[in-house]
């Protein structure tokens, strides 16, 4: 009895170690991601898309090992909280490599050498950057129990959450930019001649009109 109790201890603790170990997969790929963000490297991205299939094996691969752990054994009150925590990081997992290869879909859609915001691309890479970081703290503290550091992702978020608003007041912008663009038209269609109708070393300020 002992010794099938030691071998489900050993069998609980290689699922937890195997789960954890996932999200080792879903920064291989963010990895990738964020480079070929960067480099605008639609092969990259492809290796994104197809290289899901490992996440998506890990993901099966566990949960159905679990689904069999539950069968065979009796599962005391503790090793039930983790293995419902591990169901559920498998999940979120699963979920990360999806939202990985949702963003590498998006890359070959602008071409090999798109338009490019740098101050839009930089935040990209750095929520990149900064969620892989999240994602090593998040594993790490399931694995020491650390409560302390898990409650501490809420604040790395907060980098994310104000990074993703810089964004769309960043792209907001640049739509407001463009419309100016068309009424800068409108003025060269009615006078022929063109003129900024904002001097662009200082915005804001109304560009001198010239004498008629």
């Amino acid at each position: 009895m002992a010794e099938a109790r030691h071998h489900y201890q050993e069998e609980l603790e290689s699922l937890e170690r195997r789960a954890l170990d996932g999200l080792d997969l879903v920064k291989e790929a963010l990895d990738r991601v964020i480079e070929a963000c960067e480099h605008q490297d639609i092969e990259l991205a492809g290796l994104v898309v197809a290289d899901d299939d490992r996440i998506d094996g890990r993901y099966l691969e566990i949960h159905q090992e679990i689904l069999t752990l539950l069968a065979t054994q009796a599962p005391v009150a503790t090793d039930l909280r983790l293995i419902s925590a591990l169901l559920h990081v498998m999940k979120c997992m699963e979920r990360m490599g999806d939202q990985c290869v949702n963003i590498a879909k998006l890359i070959p859609i602008g071409g090999h050498e798109p338009p490019a915001d740098q101050r839009m691309l930089g935040n990209i890479v750095a929520m990149g950057k900064q969620v892989r970081s999240q994602i090593s703290q998040s594993k790490q503290a399931f694995l020491s129990r650390d409560v302390a550091l898990a409650r501490d992702l809420v604040r790395q978020d907060d980098v994310v959450d104000n990074l993703n608003r810089e964004c769309f007041h960043l792209a907001l912008e640049r739509l407001g930019d463009n419309t100016v663009d068309i009424g800068e038209q409108v003025a060269f269609v009615v006078t022929g001649l063109f003129r900024e109708f904002e001097d662009a070393s200082h915005p804001g300020e109304v560009a001198p009109q010239p004498s008629s």
